[in-house]
C-alpha cells in the first residue's frame, strides 16, 4: 500500500452504546495490513483504550474526529447526534439510519453534501449476491429475546403498576443468560412450570436465528419456540398465532406496506396470552412499521413501553434499536471479524464492489435531497 488509509474510530455518543465499529483485533490486523489507526478515547466502549493501544493504534482524545485532516476516513456506528448541524467533510462509515425515508433523514443527509463529504452506511454494505458483509443480527434478536424472556418471568412475579427495570451490558453472553435463567426458574416456580410459547417472525436470518438461540439456551423448550417466516406470513396479517403466544419477536424490518403483524383490534381480545412483544428491527418512524401499536423507542434504563389495551392482559413493547450493546464485547468482535475484508479494501474503494455500490447508494439520495 504506497500510501496507506487512515482510519479514525470515533467514540459512540448515543447513550449506553459500549460496541464498536473496531475492535483491538480487527485495529491490529488492519495495521499489519498497512493502515495507519486513530482510535478516539471513550468513556463509553466496552473496549479499554490500552487494548488499542497495545495494537499498535495512535490514540487521540474523544470528539477529535471533527477537526480531523480531510484523509482520515471517519469510522464509527451509531448516528451522530441530532442537535449537530455542521457540515461534514470527511469520508464516514457508520449506520446513518437516512435512506428508507426516516423521520429527519434529509437533514442527517444533507449534512455530507453541504460540507462535500461521502457516506459509506455500513447496513448498505453489500457482496456481489446481495447480502450485507456485516450485521449484528443475530446479537440483536439473542439480547431481545433475552430481555422478552425476563419482562413475561417479570409479569409473572409482579404486579401490573410495576414494569421491568433497566438493564446494564453483560461481559459476556454465559453472564446474560445465567440471569435469565434465575428469572425463568422463579417464574416458573410460581405458575407452576408452565414455561412461555415463543413466536419468531424472521426465523431464518441472522436475527430470528439468535432469538431462537437464546430460548434454546435458557432451557425453553423446542416445542415453545414456533417459528415464521416468509411463507407464513404471506397469507398476510394480523395473526391471531402473535397473540396467542406469550412472547413475539419480530426480526422483519419491510420497506414497503403490507397488511400489519397485528393491530390494535387484534390485541384487544379478552382471551389474549401475548405479553410483551420485542421488535428487534425498531424503527419507530418507519412507515411501514408492521406494528403500528407502539411509537416510542426504548432504552437499557427503561427497556419497554405499555400498550394500551382495553382488553387482555398488560402487553409490553420493547423497542431498543441497539440491542446488540447488551453483549457489546462479543458483538463487536463478530461484526467487526465479518467488516475486516471490506475494510481491507478501502485503497480500492474507487473500483472495489462492495464500495462502489455503496458510493452510489449514497449519490442517489443525495440527488433526492433537491426533488
Amino acid at each position: 500500500m504506497s500510501t496507506p488509509v487512515i482510519l479514525h474510530l470515533r467514540a459512540e455518543t448515543k447513550p449506553l452504546e459500549h460496541r464498536a465499529a473496531l475492535t483491538p483485533t480487527t485495529t491490529k490486523q488492519l495495521i499489519d495490513a498497512g493502515f495507519k489507526i486513530f482510535v478516539e478515547k471513550s468513556s463509553q466502549s466496552t473496549f479499554a483504550i490500552e487494548e488499542y493501544e497495545q495494537a499498535g493504534a495512535t490514540i487521540v482524545p474523544e470528539g477529535s474526529w471533527k477537526e480531523a485532516p480531510k484523509d482520515r476516513i471517519i469510522i464509527g456506528l451509531k448516528e451522530l447526534p441530532e442537535d449537530e448541524t455542521f457540515p461534514l467533510v470527511h469520508e464516514h462509515i457508520q449506520f446513518a439510519h437516512c435512506y428508507k425515508d426516516q423521520g429527519g433523514w434529509k437533514d442527517v443527509l444533507s449534512r455530507f453534501p453541504a460540507g462535500n463529504g461521502t457516506l459509506y452506511d455500513l447496513e448498505f454494505l453489500e457482496n456481489d449476491t446481495g447480502r450485507r458483509v456485516a450485521a449484528f443480527g443475530f446479537y440483536a434478536g439473542f439480547a431481545g429475546a433475552a430481555i422478552g424472556v425476563r419482562d413475561w418471568a417479570f409479569k409473572q412475579l409482579h404486579p401490573d403498576s410495576e414494569n421491568l427495570g433497566g438493564l446494564t451490558p453483560y461481559p459476556n453472553e454465559d453472564g446474560l443468560i445465567a440471569d435469565v435463567k434465575k428469572d425463568l426458574e422463579a417464574a416458573l416456580q410460581k405458575n407452576g412450570g408452565q414455561y412461555p410459547t415463543t413466536l419468531v417472525i424472521g426465523a431464518l436470518g441472522r436475527c430470528g436465528s439468535g432469538a431462537i438461540d437464546l430460548f434454546r439456551k435458557v432451557g425453553i423448550p423446542e416445542e415453545n419456540i414456533t417459528k415464521w417466516d416468509i411463507q407464513e406470513t404471506a397469507k398476510g396479517g394480523p395473526f391471531k398465532e402473535i397473540v396467542e403466544s406469550d412472547i413475539f419477536v419480530n426480526c422483519i424490518y419491510l420497506s414497503q406496506p403490507i397488511p400489519p403483524f397485528i393491530d390494535y383490534s387484534s390485541l384487544n381480545v379478552p382471551d389474549r396470552k401475548l405479553r410483551i412483544i420485542v421488535d428487534v428491527s425498531a424503527d419507530t418512524t418507519n412507515p411501514h412499521n408492521p406494528i403500528p401499536v407502539y411509537s416510542i423507542a426504548t432504552v437499557f434504563n427503561d427497556p419497554t413501553v405499555v400498550v394500551e389495551t382495553t382488553a387482555g392482559p398488560k402487553l409490553s413493547v420493547c423497542s431498543i434499536d441497539h440491542l446488540p450493546s447488551l453483549l457489546p464485547r462479543e458483538a463487536s468482535e463478530f461484526f467487526s471479524r465479518d467488516l475486516l475484508p471490506s475494510l481491507l479494501q478501502l485503497p480500492e474503494r474507487q473500483t472495489a464492489p462492495v464500495w462502489t455500490r455503496a458510493k452510489a447508494l449514497f449519490d442517489k439520495h443525495v440527488a433526492r435531497l433537491s426533488e
